[in-house]
């Protein structure tokens, strides 16, 4: 940072999670920088990155300050790009181990490393690759996708950033700075003292979301509609519930009400990235958002039969790589 406790942002990926943050900071005069690449990233380039939501209505960021990550790595190395202080990781858990090299060359010892995915284990399993480095545990509430290149649309009101250390570690001062840049961009920035039960009372949403549209094949507006594929959505929000209790996480009564909530204020075209990135014949998180559930009930001796039947026939509608 410098003397004016300015931080320096990167954002890894600058789809409907990173785009969004890195855009609402940079319109409020935030220092970012995005990693992006192929047409996304010659559009951000050439024309700035737009926004549509329902928040702050429609705006354009630009000139927007992105790289792919060799052109980084060359601006970094000859100087023209300092060393980031925050890294938001925003890319998807299977392109997760990949992107270690790029981050041992880009950080130092005073970078913090904020992973912003859907599957619970990313901030303990990257922290294991990054020895010496801080990496928190995060989780986002948003419904954004990228509409075309350069452009990002989000689908609902809630946009919500929650981030924090393990094992009551110090993240020291630059996480409250953190904090406050988020709120201060217009972000419900959260720098929270139980990160696990936070990254898990997502994890309780998009994982039953993801799996409940996934299996019936449909949108968010099917689950918000009183009947059998909503009763699904309970049942699978409820298995996680017994899972958190089974790993020790005081998962809390209302779980159920709190995620219908969230589910029911989002417009009814939207879907999870994972289900897009099945429709489109893409990798996907599939094994890490809901193979990897009855997996763990296994570690921890439990049955979540709704997850098993589920699992099972995604099993079988697309192959283990998603």
């Amino acid at each position: 940072m410098n003397e004016n406790n300015a931080i320096n942002y990167l954002i890894i990926g600058a789809g409907g999670c990173g785009g969004s943050i890195g855009a609402f900071m940079a319109k409020a005069g935030k220092k970012v920088s995005f990693i992006a690449r192929g047409a996304h990233k010659a559009a951000m380039k050439k024309d700035g990155l737009r926004l549509e939501t329902t928040c702050q209505g429609k705006f354009d960021v630009k000139p927007v300050h992105v790289f792919d990550q060799e052109e980084y790595l060359v601006e970094i190395r000859e100087g023209r790009e300092t060393v980031p202080d925050v890294i938001f990781v925003c890319v998807k858990f299977y392109s997760l181990q990949a992107l270690v090299p790029f981050l041992k060359e880009i950080c130092d010892p005073h970078t913090v490393v904020i992973p912003i995915l859907n599957v619970f284990v990313t901030g303990q399993r990257l922290a294991q690759w990054l020895p010496g480095i801080l990496v928190t545990d995060g989780c986002m509430y948003i419904a954004a996708e990228i509409r075309s290149p350069g452009h990002i649309v989000q689908k609902g009101d809630i946009f919500r950033v929650i981030f924090g250390v393990r094992e009551q570690k110090d993240g020291g001062p630059v996480l409250k700075l953190v904090e406050k840049d988020l709120r201060d961009s217009g972000i419900d920035g959260v720098l929270s003292e139980n990160i696990r039960y936070d990254a898990l009372m997502k994890f309780s949403l998009i994982s039953p979301m993801a799996a409940c549209g996934a299996y019936y094949d449909v949108r968010i507006g099917q689950v918000q509609i009183p009947g059998k594929i909503r009763e699904t959505f309970i049942q699978l929000v409820n298995e996680i519930g017994v899972l958190g209790r089974a790993m020790g996480i005081d998962m809390p009564d209302n779980l159920v009400q709190t995620n219908l909530k969230l589910i029911d204020d989002l417009l009814p075209d939207a879907c999870a990235s994972m289900q897009r990135d099945l429709w489109q014949g893409k990798d996907s998180e599939i094994d890490g958002i809901v193979y990897a559930v009855p997996e763990m009930g296994k570690k921890y001796g439990i049955s979540l039969p709704v997850y098993e039947k589920v699992a099972d026939a995604l099993h079988d509608r697309y192959d283990t790589k998603g």
